[in-house]
């Protein structure tokens, strides 16, 4: 699930209200979801698939995307599919089960298909394009939303290419993005609050570790104040670079939406890969790979 980087950020209410929606596991917290006999066994272990041991994650992933697209047609058919393929990319639970996860979104917009929002494609489709585009995933569509997506998706990329941004760490340093050539840099969006960030950092430090020798940079970007961030990271010991972005420029410049997110630039500054969501180390090091880090 990528964690929306703004929506709760301004107030403590707002944050409290996204607490007690990851407890109940309810999409969102405002609606007033009414199960069927058949959905709502498939919403109890939705709820609780992050407790899950990654192993028996990635079986019951799979069996839900079948159990998802054997239900009849209905509008919690469709909040299921969204539901699943949000924690499906939160880490590595093989291909064969993403796919099978992104078949059965597939198949819930084909079915039902959402509308536009003020001439964009809706969120499902940019999430079903997402899947296609970022985890090399299989799916097609004829509904005009999905090349739309797919478009927006690739107008995103060519943005983030050209950006660049200057900020300091928690040490006072001046980093300036188009000074690191030469570099692998790896850029990363967090937030304190949000689990999936704060599970994969120890593999980022682990990777930092292993190649900063090798010109590896990890930059990682959190738009909240110092006083939240600093005891974190002290806390943690994590020693990768923390820059601070508390007024967001540097997260709408690369349209981060959602975190956490990662981008990996190549010595010549080009924008060879990204994560939609959480990544393991695994992850992280094919990323790296494109960049020349084996």
């Amino acid at each position: 699930m990528r964690y929306s980087s703004s929506r709760f950020r301004p107030s403590l209410c707002a944050l409290l209200i996204f607490t007690l929606t990851f407890l109940s596991g309810l999409l969102p917290a405002q609606d007033k979801i009414v199960w069927s006999d058949q959905e709502k066994p498939i919403a109890d272990q939705l709820r609780g698939i992050r407790q899950l041991d990654d192993n028996v994650r990635a079986v019951t992933t799979k069996n839900l995307a079948l159990q998802i697209r054997a239900l009849p047609i209905a509008p919690n058919k469709l909040k299921l599919a969204e539901w699943l393929a949000g924690r499906a990319t939160e880490g590595d639970f093989g291909s064969d089960t993403l796919q099978e996860v992104t078949k059965t979104l597939a198949q819930a917009v084909r079915e039902q298909p959402p509308a536009a929002k003020d001439g964009k494609p809706n969120d499902l489709y940019v999430e079903l394009a997402s899947l296609v585009r970022y985890e090399h995933m299989h799916a097609e569509s004829d509904n005009p939303q999905f090349a739309l997506a797919m478009a927006r998706l690739e107008a995103n990329d060519a943005t983030r290419q050209k950006a660049d941004f200057t900020l300091s760490d928690l040490q006072g340093n001046s980093w300036h993005l188009r000074d690191l050539k030469g570099k692998v840099v790896l850029v990363n969006f967090w937030a304190t609050w949000c689990p999936p960030c704060r599970k994969e950092m120890p593999d980022l430090q682990a990777l930092y570790d292993k190649y900063k020798d090798q010109g590896l940079v990890v930059l990682s970007i959190s738009d909240e104040e110092v006083a939240k961030v600093a005891p974190f990271i002290a806390e943690k010991k994590f020693s990768y670079p923390i820059l601070l972005d508390p007024g967001r420029k540097v997260n709408d410049a690369f349209i981060v939406e959602g975190i956490p997110k990662s981008f990996v630039y190549d010595r010549e500054g080009k924008l060879v890969a990204q994560s939609i969501d959480m990544r393991t180390r695994g992850q992280f090091q094919q990323m790296l790979a494109q960049a020349g880090l084996q």
